[in-house]
């Protein structure tokens, strides 16, 4: 199907093209389901053309001119001038490729693809409308449908978003000059990847987080990495204080901030990037028309096959809730999609991994040392450092670790937490280790090439079984 045409019905529609979407109705169509996938923007969703892909470029270009600047113990000496028009042309290319390929992997499963915006009429029927007014509509029947409409920025009361004083995440992905001074409200992993990024790009950064410290969620030992690098990066915090109002000046805004004590502090900055989290995406579902409620957070709840308070209805990805993470997505629109097709498919919580590409990276899958106790576990620790890594040492790198979380009595993994390089990269194989019910020895027993950063993974399995060589 193309746009335009008008269909009576499908088995599987999926609302959303997103990284939830699009593998849902792929791996629906797989399956032998006739799938429909209705988008209403770009196929690939907020990730692809919004969040980690461009997200990501911005990231490698910037650490480009970063580590040029930074190379001098290396020998070499470079001061880069930074085209940020350029480098943003370059981002879009990258992003460009890979929607075109999202459409093009739909097309050759067979997938019907539909532009427009989809809402429920019943639990059988959505009601298609194709672009602005004046475009038309077209009624779906479905089987099956899922739900994959994604997630959003989050607004801070009063800080609406502008694209030109007060930013999102998308916003700021989508400048075409460095701000001389940016303020950013927010110290998770949005605002962090961010403000690292436009301070390597030679931007005056300050960040205010209403909490103690950067990163919520994370260990303080992880959290305390990526800080000190930060803050040598030139990126000046302030907690405890929220955002309260702005005002638009002749340099661009001043932004007021209050803390507990009703104390109020002033920043004058360019240009104001709000990165206070994201929020599910249903308000353009109709969902009141087949009494399908949302808890408090606008997160539709289902069951591990992902099924709504419907049984012909799933939801997956950012709009059924934490963790939002575009794997996770994917994992879910297999799941939901096999379920649909009649398979005994079920969603596994327990080796998610996760990663910030901060200045060094963070990457995380299963149970946390506290998780492990909570969960009634008695957990053993390995932990390596990452100046101990010869390999890291080459690529000029010596803060951080590798730590695993094992049971003390069958050695299971548990748990991973990595800060350092390539961190993202190398977690997939403690991921994989507790997916398989891995134990200590499976990993200190393999051997790891040399000299690569994977040795730490080895050597902090080998140290929580009282064997490691290069650490104490």
């Amino acid at each position: 199907m193309v746009v335009g045409d008008v269909t009576t019905g499908t088995e599987l529609l999926v609302i959303g093209g997103g990284p939830g979407g699009y593998v849902a109705a792929i791996r629906g169509a797989q399956l032998g389901l006739d799938t429909t996938l209705v988008e209403r923007d770009a196929y690939g969703g907020t990730c692809l053309n919004h969040g980690c892909i461009p997200s990501k470029a911005l990231i490698s270009a910037s650490d480009v001119a970063h580590d040029a600047r930074q190379a001098e113990s290396m020998g070499v000496f470079a001061d880069p001038a930074v085209d940020m028009a350029g480098m943003t042309e370059w981002k879009d290319g990258v992003v460009t490729r890979l929607t075109r390929g999202v459409e093009s992997l739909c097309k050759n499963a067979g997938v019907n693809l539909v532009e427009g915006t989809a809402e429920f009429v019943d639990d059988g029927t959505v009601r298609v409308a194709h672009g602005g007014e004046g475009q038309g509509s077209e009624s779906l029947s479905f089987e099956h449908a899922i739900v994959a409409t994604g997630s959003r920025p989050m607004a801070v009361p009063g800080f609406e978003f502008d694209g030109e004083h007060i930013l999102s995440s998308k916003d700021a992905l989508a400048l075409e000059s460095v701000p001389e001074k940016l303020l950013v409200v927010g110290a998770g992993y949005i605002g962090m990847e961010l403000s690292t990024v436009f301070a390597k790009l030679g931007a005056e950064v300050t960040v205010v987080e209403m909490l103690d410290d950067v990163l919520p969620g994370y260990e303080d030992d992880i959290a305390t990495v990526v800080r000190d690098r930060a803050e040598e990066l030139g990126i000046d915090f302030n907690f405890g204080e929220a955002a309260d109002n702005w005002e638009e000046t002749d340099e661009g805004i001043r932004v007021q901030t209050v803390d507990e004590d009703e104390v109020v502090t002033e920043y004058n900055a360019e240009k104001c990037l709000v990165a206070v989290g994201r929020e599910p995406v249903t308000d353009t579902l109709a969902l009141d028309n087949i009494d399908l409620q949302t808890d408090e957070n606008g997160v539709i709840p289902t069951d591990d096959q992902c099924r709504t308070a419907f049984e012909s209805v799933f939801a997956v990805g950012d709009v059924a809730g934490e963790p939002m993470l575009a794997h996770k997505a994917m994992a879910e629109g297999e799941v939901a999609a096999r379920a649909a097709a009649g398979e005994p498919a079920a969603f596994d919580h327990q080796a998610i991994p996760a990663a910030v590409f901060t200045d060094p990276e963070i990457a995380t899958v299963g149970m946390t040392e506290s998780e492990a106790e909570a969960a009634g576990f008695e957990p053993v620790i390995g932990q390596m450092p990452v100046r101990a890594n010869g390999r890291a040492l080459t690529v000029n790198e010596k803060e951080g670790f590798v730590r695993v979380v094992a049971d003390a009595d069958e050695e299971f993994l548990l748990g991973a937490q990595i800060v350092g390089p390539e961190a993202s990269e190398l977690i997939a194989e403690l991921g994989l280790g507790i997916e398989m019910g891995a134990r200590l020895e499976d990993i200190a027993g393999t051997i790891h090439t040399h000299p690569t950063l994977s040795e730490a993974v080895h050597e902090a399995a080998a140290a929580a079984r009282g064997e490691a060589v290069h650490t104490r």
